[in-house]
């Protein structure tokens, strides 16, 4: 489904100097004011109502989620030399992506332009999900929005304290320069939050959210989320990722 680097097996290969002429800093994100008009939109379309939510003490608002706003990632040619990156194939350009951020605090992958555009397709109106991470005798919540072409993560927890105020734990950015010349979509994401998050658990996180919008078993449970909030349950997603019910 897609491609994610591996810090154990992969070796460096020679192009990379060659086309990431550009350092790049730890942390690519500014946020920008959101037009209110926008915001307004956004609001709207969160679901609440969330009535079986008791287990997870979350009490929900229209203005719930309000807080993420859009990001400004770093353009892909303050990144890579697109002119030179043209001549590679698709294979050899993820492989070189991967191995450009291994040790640079990124979680890098790489997608096919279908997935993509049908992650595009599917959250355009089921933007939210929520996502247990496991963490040593149990589980934190992740709190999902998926707001292409960016994925943001934050604790639930941290939303039930600070509301709209809360940060993303872990961002991703999509890059569609070549989707349609080398079908192949780049994946970058940083770690906000080292604290909150490992670099394996941000790794999980963004292969997990991907099988939840791509899998069309699991994409249910995203329908319900959004759609028909009366009828979700967490234990639910719990099975699905074969996590036990605490």
């Amino acid at each position: 489904m897609l491609r994610l680097s591996s810090r154990f097996i992969r070796t460096k290969v020679s192009p990379v100097k060659d086309l990431f002429t550009k350092t790049s800093s730890s942390c690519s994100f500014t946020t920008f004011t959101v037009n209110p008009t926008i915001q307004k939109q956004r609001e709207k379309a969160i679901p609440c109502n969330f009535l079986k939510w008791s287990s997870l003490g979350l009490y929900r608002t229209s203005r719930f989620a309000t807080g993420f706003t859009p990001l400004q990632p770093k353009p892909l040619d303050s990144i890579i030399d697109i002119e030179r990156a043209k001549d590679k194939s698709a294979e050899d350009l993820a492989t070189i992506w991967d191995d450009y951020h291994l040790g640079r605090g990124h979680i890098c992958a790489s997608l096919k332009t279908q997935l993509y555009r049908l992650l595009e397709h599917r959250s355009a109106d089921c933007r939210y999900f929520v996502i247990p991470l496991w963490k040593g005798s149990g589980y934190a919540t992740m709190f999902v929005q998926v707001q292409l072409p960016h994925i943001l993560v934050t604790g639930l927890e941290d939303y039930k304290a600070r509301g709209t105020q809360a940060a993303p734990y872990f961002t991703a950015s999509f890059y569609t320069d070549f989707a349609e010349s080398k079908d192949l979509v780049l994946i970058r994401g940083d770690i906000v939050f080292t604290s909150k998050l490992t670099d394996s658990e941000a790794e999980w996180l963004l292969e997990t959210i991907q099988s939840f919008y791509l899998n069309d078993v699991r994409f249910k449970l995203v329908e319900r989320f959004n759609k028909e909030a009366r009828n979700f349950e967490f234990k639910d997603v719990l099975r699905a990722l074969s996590m036990p019910l605490l």
